[in-house]
Parts: structure tokens; C-alpha cells; sequence
């Protein structure tokens, strides 16, 4: 990949704008991990195992897989702005949903909240994703994209370390105190207070979504951004996506990639407390630590794709991540946990990249084709209950590991063969041809 050293990373005139559409991938990483916390602190105060709980998920990112095609066809006619604007509103409705949710006591009530949650991020990681990576020189955007992303691992900590603290209570039960609070007639009452806890954080999360929707629609946006009246020109189209091998392909390893991230995520808090016999509000910590590794990785990762092409940086941290997944499946315990927690750190980079390579000479089909990869987080709807499935079948979480191992193989051959851009707009290169209107 060429860049041309005047290439500029953002459009002039537009970085405030980018500020705050950055601002967006840290604010949607909150809700993304918080469903970390929710999974435990959901097992134990509606007594699920561990496949159930997995459908916390299921719910979260079905939400992103039948909204993302709305989302892209609403912001395809009016614009980033009203379909980031539409995205923030659902997104503080959920997070208020979940209080009635929690007055009910109702695990079904709490899905539906997260469903309407998700259905908010589809429209913001639709936009935010597709904005970000064509508001500056093509031959920038995964720089570009992978700068924004950076801010969403610390939306991902801020997430953890607010349900840890004001989540979970610290207090878990063995089966005799819960024999003994249930003679007592006290049990219930602790089911009770473990699930109000949820509630809180989240209203406190919907009132700042509020307060950045309206920055959102104060902030100023391109005037090409929606679709003029009666003009056709700029109309993405479903059916011309097939042209794109490359942008096929990527829907399938950010399939994956999800998959891989959010089942190891889910599940590592689970992990630390079978392996290395943590207390949850410990095993809380081990995972602020692995979202603190993916953090830095996206910042160093950034950093090195001034040097090294954002592809075969992305196929190196994949085959480290396959080594990674096997010491997990193989050596549970010390080396299996933090095998998982360093992964974190070579999975920085994927999403904006798979994204980024995915969309890449697109043209005006890059607002749908951005709805296309983020359906794709389907994967973590499907993945995690799966690993919960195994993992009650066989009694074994590093068994359950086998799953994020197999996804990233597919990850590493897409970084080094499948993403090379292809379809109608190229020339059998890598080389974009130029058309004259």
C-alpha cells in the first residue's frame, strides 16, 4: 500500500466533527463489555447455567443483525448525522429499559433491553465505522479507523470497572449458605437486591447518551452525506455487492473475528474463577487487564501500520492469537488465563481493519456494504452461547476455547490472502481505477 506522505488522515474542516463520531466508539464499548459483567452477575441471580447466560449475547447482537440493514438504508437517504442521531436515542431507551426490566425481575425483560441497546449500535457502528473510514484519503482510512477504534477499549475498561464496582457485591454464595438463607426465607430477597443492582449504571449511561445525541446533531457534516432528491448517482445496491470477493470474504472473518472476541471476553471472568480460583470481583480485574491489552494494542498497532501494511500486520497478530487459543485449551490454569489476556492485545487491530479492507472501493455502495460487516457480529450472538453449550456438555471452559482458536485461522488466511481488493473498480491489482466523470 502506497500513502502518500500529503495524504491527510481527516478531511480539513471536519476534525471536530471526527472528535465527536470518535467520542461514539468509546460510548458504544460501554454496553459491549458491561454484557461481560451482566453474564455472571445474571448466573447467579437468575440461577442460569452457563448456556443460558449466553443468551445475553444472543440478544445483544441479534439487535445488530436486523438493524444494521435499516440502519444503512435510513442514513443511505438522510445522511450520518440523522442515522447516528436515530442510534443514540435507541441506545439511551435501552439503557432506561433496564430499570422496569429490573423492577420486574425478569430475565426475558433485560434481553428485550439489551435487543433495543444493540438495535441502537447498529446505527452507530454502521455510521461511525463507514464516516470514520471515508472522511480523509482513501489511503489512509485503516489508519484512520484504527485510530478511532483505539478510544473503544477505553470505553471497554470503563464498562468493566463500572459493573465491577457497582455491579457485583462481592458476595457469592456456596450451596450450603444457600440452603441456609432459604430456610431463613432470606434468599429471594438476595436474589432481588443482586438484580436491582444492574439498574443504576445504566440509567446513569442513557443520561450521557442523551447529552451526545444532541452534540451529534449540533455537529457540522458533509453536505454530500445523504442522497439528493430524485438522484440515483450515489444509491448503494445490494445486488453489486457480489462483485467484491474481498468485501464477501471480510463479512465472514468479521463473523469470526466477533465470534472469537466476544466468546473469549464472555467467558474469561468464568475461566479465571474454574482455573485459578479467583473471586469474581478478581476475575472482574483479569478482564479490565485484557481490555487494558487491547487498548495499548490498538494504539501500538496504530503506530505500526505507518511501517508495516495493515493486512500482514493483521495475519501476524492472527497466527499469535492461534498459538494463544491452544495454550488456553491445552494448559488451563495460569497460562491458560493470561494466554487469553495477552490475546487481547493481537485482537486489537481486527475489526477496524477487517472493516476498513472489507469496504475498501466500495464507492457508493460503502454505507450498505458497512451494513453488511456489521451484521456480521452475529458471530458473537452465535459463538458464545455455543461456548456455553460446550462448556456445560464437556464441564470444561478451555474446552469451550477450541471455538475462538478455529475463528482466528480463518481470520489469518483473510489477512494474507482474501482481503486483496477485487471487483469492478480494480484491475486486477491492488490498484484502484480511476474513473472520469
Amino acid at each position: 500500500m502506497n500513502v502518500s506522505k500529503s495524504a491527510k488522515l481527516v478531511t480539513p474542516g471536519f476534525t471536530l466533527t471526527f472528535i465527536l463520531v470518535t467520542a461514539l466508539f468509546f460510548l458504544w464499548a460501554l454496553p459491549n463489555n458491561l454484557n461481560d459483567i451482566l453474564i455472571p452477575q445474571f448466573m447467579k441471580s437468575f440461577e442460569l447455567n452457563r448456556l443460558e447466560a449466553g443468551l445475553v449475547q444472543s440478544a445483544f447482537y441479534l439487535g445488530y443483525f436486523l438493524l444494521a440493514i435499516p440502519a444503512a438504508l435510513i442514513m443511505d437517504k438522510f445522511g450520518y448525522k440523522v442515522g447516528l442521531v436515530m442510534g443514540l436515542l435507541l441506545f439511551a431507551t435501552g439503557c432506561f429499559l433496564f430499570w422496569p426490566a429490573a423492577l420486574a425481575g425478569k430475565y426475558g425483560f433485560f434481553l428485550g433491553a439489551l435487543f433495543v441497546i444493540a438495535a441502537g449500535l447498529a446505527f452507530m457502528e454502521t455510521g461511525s465505522n463507514s464516516f470514520i473510514a471515508i472522511l480523509g484519503d482513501p489511503s489512509t482510512s485503516e489508519q484512520r479507523l484504527n485510530l478511532s477504534q483505539s478510544f473503544n477499549p477505553l470505553g471497554s475498561m470503563t464498562g468493566v470497572l463500572i459493573g465491577t464496582v457497582f455491579i457485583f457485591s462481592g458476595t457469592e454464595l456456596s450451596t450450603v449458605d444457600i440452603e441456609k438463607m432459604k430456610s431463613l426465607g432470606t434468599y429471594k430477597q438476595y436474589l432481588h437486591d443482586e438484580i436491582m443492582r444492574v439498574g443504576p449504571p445504566y440509567l446513569f449511561i442513557g443520561s450521557v447518551i442523551l447529552i451526545c445525541a444532541l452534540l451529534i446533531w449540533k455537529a457540522k457534516f458533509p453536505e454530500g452525506d445523504k442522497k439528493q432528491k430524485g438522484s440515483t448517482n450515489n444509491s448503494g445496491k445490494f445486488a453489486e455487492l457480489i462483485k467484491y470477493p474481498h468485501f464477501l470474504k471480510g463479512v465472514i472473518a468479521q463473523f469470526f473475528y466477533i465470534g472469537a472476541q466476544v466468546g473469549t471476553w464472555s467467558f474469561l471472568i468464568q475461566y479465571t474463577k474454574d482455573y485459578m480460583h479467583k473471586s469474581e470481583k478478581e476475575a472482574g480485574i483479569y478482564l479490565t487487564i485484557s481490555l487494558l491489552a487491547f487498548g495499548v494494542g490498538r494504539f501500538a498497532s496504530t503506530a505500526m501500520m505507518k511501517k508495516i501494511e495493515p493486512k500482514i500486520l493483521m495475519g501476524f497478530y492472527s497466527c499469535i492469537n492461534i498459538l494463544l487459543m491452544s495454550m488456553a485449551v491445552f494448559t488451563p490454569g495460569v497460562i491458560g488465563a493470561w494466554s487469553l489476556i495477552v490475546s487481547s492485545f493481537f485482537m486489537s487491530l481486527m475489526f477496524p481493519t477487517i472493516f476498513a479492507l472489507g469496504v475498501k472501493g466500495l464507492g457508493p455502495n460503502t454505507k450498505i456494504g458497512a451494513s453488511g460487516i456489521i451484521m456480521a457480529i452475529i458471530g458473537g450472538a452465535i459463538w458464545t452461547p455455543l461456548m456455553g453449550y460446550i462448556s456445560d456438555q464437556t464441564h470444561s471452559m478451555a474446552i469451550a476455547m477450541f471455538v475462538p482458536l478455529i475463528s482466528y485461522i480463518y481470520v489469518s488466511y483473510y489477512a494474507f490472502v482474501g482481503s486483496k481488493p477485487s471487483g469492478p473498480l480494480y484491475n486486477g491489482t491492488d490498484e484502484k481505477i480511476i474513473i472520469s466523470h
